[in-house]
């Protein structure tokens, strides 16, 4: 069982109170306060080094809370056991910016691992899931493909997939469309904001591109000088000036 944490008391999927986060001896961010439900979309945007990544890391275990409370899915991550977290992380989807695709497989082959790793058994199941999520991602016809014979935006589609496997209640992106084109990065997270609107999952994503913000509107929350601050007012109505990147 967690670590009795703050969202025992919430139907908070992440609860943070007064929260501080280092980087080895460095302080990326101080008095951290967050409260995320299940069917937002959140975006964290700063300069590069802000802390956006740093934070989205302590969701996931892979870098330590040190000060105040943080709950995540009923884990107290400030006490939460090594031994804990891989369960912790199978209700969790993750998208990198760089895929982490295995190269020398096919798409349903990767996809296959992750289930088999997750615990999942029975051919037929893992079969009809992974036909499932490729569905989810219209990708339903690229199973048999090799990561190197897709594009950059058919990779990231794969990595959505594999990230909703185990039907997540919170997927994690971090900068997802920085290697595409603007084409690319609309349609990316468009499917982002569909499943977070039609499957209930709390979707966080880290970007600097600001356009998106206007285009897939969300909670925004800004990383500065050790700071984070919820800007979501000044992106309500489009901008009127500035080329969407900071």
């Amino acid at each position: 069982m967690p670590t009795p944490c703050p969202t025992a008391m919430s139907d908070a999927l992440i609860l943070y109170k007064n929260v501080e986060i280092h980087q080895q001896e460095l302080c990326v961010l101080t008095d951290v306060d967050l409260e995320l439900h299940g069917g937002e979309f959140v975006y964290f945007i700063g300069k590069v080094g802000s802390g956006k990544t740093s934070l989205l890391k302590t969701f996931y275990g892979e870098l330590d809370v040190i000060a105040g409370q943080a709950g995540v899915l009923g884990y107290d991550m400030r006490r939460i056991k090594r031994k804990h977290i891989p369960r912790l992380r199978r209700r969790l989807g993750i998208i990198f910016q760089d895929f982490q695709l295995l190269i020398d497989r096919t798409v349903a082959d990767n996809l296959e691992f992750v289930l088999r790793a997750t615990g999942w058994k029975g051919k037929g199941k893992i079969k009809a899931r992974i036909e499932e999520v490729l569905r989810l991602v219209g990708m339903e016809n690229k199973g048999y493909k090799l990561p190197h014979e897709l594009s950059g935006g058919e990779q990231q589609r794969i990595v959505i997939a594999r990230a909703m496997l185990n039907s997540p209640e919170i997927i994690l992106a971090d900068e997802p469309t920085g290697n595409l084109d603007a084409e690319t990065s609309h349609d990316i997270v468009r499917l982002l904001h569909d499943i977070s609107r039609e499957e209930g999952t709390l979707v966080v994503m880290t970007t600097h591109n600001l356009q998106l913000l206007h285009e897939f509107p969300g909670r925004v929350y800004r990383c500065q000088e050790h700071l984070l601050k919820e800007v979501t007012a000044e992106y309500a109505v489009p901008a009127c000036s500035g080329n969407g990147q900071i």
